[in-house]
């Protein structure tokens, strides 16, 4: 940060850019992939290929206010065994639609809470997804769990389902902040669910914190950053927080003068980020830290690494599929999103077909740019002569050179860098190669 042009910094703190969890970002989704287009889409999924699966559990006992995922506050478990039948129901449509011998190379459980379930509900929901798609060896299968929504029954039905890796939601375990985005958790809770996965084989462990929240101070960030160490994670995900109460209603409940402002913002990830460093993780792209021996720090120094709604991952499956309210496929030709509204969802599952509502057909240049937005945010690198068409990324590459002076190299091969004290200007540099980027102001800050 000392050698970095000021003036890029400013640019960096006034600024909101897609996350590129997808390309083109979910804002670009239009009406006109519907059911038909799914079908004909997995149709064309090649034979006995791996693809990954996520199944999304909307439900949680309580809302918690920072939050800006598709999720609905219950205190009841009455509607999750009919959520857990038309989540049947459309993986019946699914795997009928799939050709021979597809099995599942990923599947994660998200959410929402999908804790929340009950001990039989989750082995009724792994078993299933199983007998439909069934797993590839070695699969992958994770689930996100909220340490105060798990105890030993819960533990035990994770571990029989074959669950390898865990992601657990921490955010920060200050009091004050807690208080502030609704989410009182303690540290005690954390590590009984972190002592019970690993107890029970369950020893990827993943934890997620974010930056820029109300009363958040370097002192408290620092604190939370040591009890989360403590637990010696495998990987860490420190997420900047995104206060887009525009889209998120209930983060009106966090007053936004009790936000660090954007400079604090920057101040708080990379002085976290040095922390995290100094433990012994190797810094992942933008937002994520591994173990040196963790699959995704081995895929990242090869040049492995990958990108999906999930954030950074090590799955290079082409086609992804959602299950659920809002849940987002992931195939060779576009994205395509189910209805939000679980009623809705359900209903258009009854009658038999997918319940896509929206998503995206790609063209060629979405494919390329989408190639290109990837590698930049994996490996802060874009190389044209790796792609198929690379006089045109060269281009692309020159131009963000121009637009991000000071902040990137370009090489004689016209081969982009991101300099390292300018990672942290990744998702506003990949903007450089959007070919939507004009919608800005609905996505959150940039740092």
């Amino acid at each position: 940060m000392t050698h970095l042009d000021p003036q890029l910094t400013e640019r960096a703190l006034a600024a909101r850019a897609p996350r590129y969890t997808s390309y083109p970002p979910a804002t670009q989704f239009g009406p006109s992939i519907g059911p038909d287009t799914m079908l004909e889409w997995l149709s064309l999924i090649e034979p006995h290929s791996s693809i990954s699966l996520y199944a999304h559990i909307p439900f949680c006992r309580r809302l918690c206010w920072f939050c800006a995922c598709r999720t609905q506050g219950t205190q009841s478990e009455a509607p999750l065994e009919p959520y857990v039948d038309a989540l049947e129901a459309e993986a019946d449509i699914i795997a009928a639609a799939l050709p021979a011998g597809v099995t599942t190379s990923h599947l994660h459980l998200g959410g929402g809470t999908p804790t929340f379930l009950p001990p039989d509900l989750l082995r009724r929901l792994y078993a299933m997804l199983e007998a439909r798609i069934p797993r590839a060896p070695g699969a992958e299968i994770s689930v996100e769990v909220d340490p105060t929504e798990i105890d030993d029954a819960r533990l035990d039905a994770l571990a029989d389902a074959g669950v390898t890796r865990a992601s657990l939601g921490v955010q920060d375990f200050d009091p004050k902040v807690q208080a502030a985005i609704g989410r009182i958790q303690s540290f005690e809770q954390t590590k009984f669910a972190v002592d019970g996965l690993r107890a029970r084989g369950i020893n990827a462990i993943n934890l997620d914190l974010l930056y820029g929240l109300p009363h958040q101070t370097h002192d408290s960030l620092m604190r939370t950053l040591d009890m989360a160490l403590s637990l010696s994670p495998d990987r860490i995900a420190l997420y900047g927080y995104a206060h887009v109460p525009w889209a998120s209603k209930r983060q009106v409940m966090i007053r936004e003068d009790h936000l660090p402002d954007g400079r604090q913002r920057l101040d708080l990830s990379l002085r976290a980020a040095e922390r995290i460093g100094e433990a012994g993780y190797c810094a992942i792209g933008i937002d994520h830290f591994a173990k040196p021996g963790d699959t995704m720090a081995i895929a990242a120094k090869a040049g492995a690494l990958h990108r999906n709604f999930q954030g950074y991952t090590t799955d290079g499956a082409q086609t992804l599929i959602g299950l659920g309210a809002s849940s987002i496929s992931r195939l060779p030709q576009g994205y395509a999103q189910n209805a939000p509204a679980t009623a809705a969802w359900k209903a258009r599952i009854a009658t038999g077909r997918p319940a896509t509502i929206r998503g995206h057909a790609d063209t060629g240049d979405d494919v390329l740019r989408r190639a290109v937005i990837e590698r930049l945010l994996c490996d802060f690198r874009v190389d044209p002569a790796i792609f198929g068409d690379p006089a045109r990324v060269a281009e692309w590459t020159a131009q963000a050179a121009e637009a991000w002076q000071g902040g990137v190299s370009l090489d004689d091969t016209g081969a982009l860098t991101i300099l390292p004290e300018a990672h942290h200007l990744a998702r506003m540099i990949a903007m450089e190669f959007d070919a939507y980027a004009i919608s800005a102001q609905r996505h959150s800050a940039a740092i």
